[in-house]
């Protein structure tokens, strides 16, 4: 399937846009739900890849630091329509929750009011049917033997058990070291690529390009500030450097981000706090938060311009590593001896997912018999009726909003 895919004509930039602009708009739930979207959207629907195809996607971006789902996205729209397709498929995805964030902060809307508490709490039990969906034809496809099956179990429990960004760093590189040694490389298929052009010598260059331009900027940065200090410099290198160090997704960048605009008194705790409350209330990427932080900081510049600065800098870093890295890892997934270690780390994948279902998907959203049975209408309407997903989460959201009038 992947070779078919490889083949097909790439999308053009407009159509990247359109389809992350959609998801953008009803990609509720978190960076876990965001991978179950992009698979349905990607795998299931379109064929732009295989699910071996996307696994190995996926398990690249959980390596690297910055918002997962992100880069996935990123490395989806970079394989389709060049470094232009990579940018229009983070403003799609980005631009919705972006401007959300930045009329909170200007407090033109009151997002409290604007989206009913139970409403709020159907997009949370949808992205329950979202996820384990994702669970359900991943492993279908890539845990189809006992090894790997026992690999999933194994990696799903150690993520609960020790449930840190190092926790699954150290569970997907375990699962690579066994796979590298489990399987037996002359038994495994080598499928084609998953982009001819992303693969080329010239991209490979460019990769390298990228890789020293993400590393001049981490080191450069401080050094420039000391050099010209200014506000707008100052917003650049905290965000870049918080875009750049950290691993985990949204959540685990809150920590860094509070350090650098409470402790510095750009943004009042208070403030800092509604924000990230609103920003688990919009689809779409978490660290869209830096352009509320952004637009609440009281500077010389206009809040407009400051949000932008902080949003570009804190996702920059991701795409100069999608990038940079992609080309090198078209290259790498094709040995051999790197498709026995993916067979293990794709394995986990799906456990790193499962492990996500219950923790802190299913905990936050199931809480009684009419959150359970929302959630597995949901889930038959998008794996057995095949509905949109757009259309069932806005139809969970309005559901769970009658459901509390009514009960």
């Amino acid at each position: 399937m992947e070779g078919a895919t490889s083949k097909t004509k790439n999308a053009s930039v407009l159509e990247i846009l359109q389809i992350f602009l959609r998801l953008g708009l009803t990609s509720f739930g978190g960076p876990i739900a965001h991978i179950g979207y992009f698979r349905e959207e990607f795998v299931t629907r379109r064929k732009w890849l295989s699910e071996q195809g996307y696994a190995d996607i996926v398990a690249l971006c959980q390596f690297l630091p910055g918002p997962a789902s992100s880069q996935v996205g990123m490395a989806i729209g970079l394989m389709r329509g060049g470094y232009a397709g990579a940018a229009a498929a983070w403003l799609g995805f980005t631009l919705p929750s972006a401007m959300a964030l930045i009329l909170f902060a200007l407090g033109i809307a009151n997002y409290g009011e604007v989206l009913d508490p139970a409403a709020l709490h159907g997009l949370k039990v949808v992205a329950v049917a979202v996820v384990a969906q994702a669970v359900w034809g991943m492993a279908l496809t890539l845990c189809p033997d006992r090894q790997r099956i026992t690999i999933m179990m194994m990696a799903c429990c150690l993520v609960l058990f020790y449930p840190t960004a190092w926790g699954q760093l150290g569970v997907i590189l375990s699962a690579g070291l066994i796979g590298l040694y489990l399987f037996k490389p002359n038994g495994l298929k080598v499928e084609s690529r998953l982009s001819n052009s992303v693969s080329s010598r010239s991209r490979r260059r460019e990769g390298a390009f990228f890789l020293a331009l993400f590393s001049a900027l981490l080191i450069g940065l401080p050094l420039i500030l000391l050099a010209w200090p200014s506000q707008a410099l100052q917003l650049v290198d905290a965000f870049y450097r918080a875009g750049s160090l950290v691993f985990g997704g949204g959540h685990v960048v809150l920590p860094l981000l509070q350090a650098e605009v409470v402790s510095t008194a750009w943004v009042q705790e208070d403030t800092f706090l509604a924000g990230y409350g609103a920003a688990q209330a919009v689809p779409g990427p978490l660290f869209t938060f830096a352009a509320f932080l952004g637009a609440s900081i009281d500077g010389g510049q206009s809040s407009l311009l400051n949000a932008t600065l902080c949003l570009l800098a804190i996702f920059l870093p991701s795409f100069l590593l999608i990038a940079g890295v992609l080309p090198y890892w078209e290259q790498l997934r094709h040995y051999r001896r790197t498709q026995s270690a993916l067979w293990g780390v794709n394995a986990a994948v799906v456990g790193l997912l499962l492990a996500a279902l219950y923790q802190p998907v299913w905990t936050s959203a199931i809480h009684g018999p009419q959150d359970f049975g929302l959630a597995l209408t949901a889930f038959v309407a998008l794996v057995f009726w095949k509905l949109p997903p757009w259309l069932v989460v806005l139809s969970c959201g309005l559901a769970a909003w009658l459901l509390n009038l009514v009960l």
